[in-house]
């Protein structure tokens, strides 16, 4: 049985932009301070301290052969600083995709602050964990990754097991990685053989997400990973994710200034941010 989706392709992104809402309704505005797009990653930090990164959709920019075209795809910049942070988190829901990134980054930051208490109602919020250490992987289990998430892809290999690996872009795969490809148009033959599903974060900005999630078994483990989906994640476990892993900013101002010389994870983790992983505690109901 799959799983359905009661909301649009922006469901997730609505209900958790609307749960910041009701967090932070009655306290003081928080506003931009400064915004980063980097090669790798988007982060941005807020006036309260905190930061959020997001991934740089850097493929999907058209060549820019003069500066009207280029503009279109961030028509704000240079008036980003001092916007309220939870109006400009909704750039995340429309427009194109860099200003859907810088949107996502801003909502990744308002999380960050609950994010870091630890836990919530429904589920525990673990640092420096990884959401494949909480997931069951049994010996005969077919697991199908979504994006080239390289760490998972060499666990995957070294297990020695059938797997699928479902990317738009053969090139960001490595050679002893084809076997397992298939491009990202057989998700719907693929998805639902899956007993363990992987996704990358970077599917809230191509709107692909939702659609996935509705052609997993309702028995299938799945985790959504990668700092774009650094957010609360109650709106992923409607859906019937198990582990949602991200990042958790810790120092915004260093790891905005690694992104801005083209830094990337590699860069950052362990100086200026640390994996989180958000575990469901209990059974969320499953549209």
């Amino acid at each position: 049985m799959n799983r359905t989706e009661e909301a649009g392709p922006s469901g997730i992104l609505l209900e958790t932009l609307g749960a910041i809402r009701e967090k932070v309704n009655g306290k003081d505005p928080v506003t931009v301070e400064r915004v980063v797009l980097g090669l790798f990653f988007t982060g941005v930090k807020l006036s309260n301290g905190h930061g959020g990164v997001c991934y740089t959709p850097i493929k999907t920019i058209p060549e820019a052969v003069c500066c009207p075209s280029s503009a279109r795809a961030m028509p704000a910049s240079g008036r980003l600083r001092g916007r309220n942070a939870v109006e400009f988190a909704e750039e995340a829901l429309s427009g194109s995709s860099l200003q859907r990134a810088v949107g996502i980054a801003v909502i990744n930051a308002l999380s960050n602050d609950y994010l870091a208490q630890g836990q919530s109602p429904g589920y525990v919020v673990k640092s420096g964990a990884d959401p494949l250490d909480e997931l069951t992987l049994p010996e005969d289990a077919y697991v199908v990754v979504v994006g080239a998430l390289a760490p998972y892809l060499k666990m995957l290999k070294t297990r020695g097991k059938p797997f699928c690996v479902l990317e738009q872009d053969p090139a960001t795969l490595k050679p002893d990685e084809m076997a397992f490809y298939a491009p990202a148009e057989q998700a719907s033959e693929k998805v639902p053989h899956a007993d363990v599903l992987i996704v990358t974060g970077t599917t809230l900005i191509n709107g692909t997400l939702e659609g996935l999630l509705t052609l997993a078994r309702r028995d299938a483990q799945v985790a959504v990973v990668g700092p774009t989906a650094s957010m609360l994640p109650d709106a992923f476990f409607r859906r019937g994710v198990y582990a949602v892993g991200g990042v958790r900013v810790s120092d915004p101002d260093p790891l905005l200034d690694i992104l801005a010389e083209g830094g990337s994870g590699y860069h950052f983790f362990g100086k200026a941010a640390e994996k989180v992983s958000m575990i469901r505690a209990v059974a969320s109901s499953v549209h």
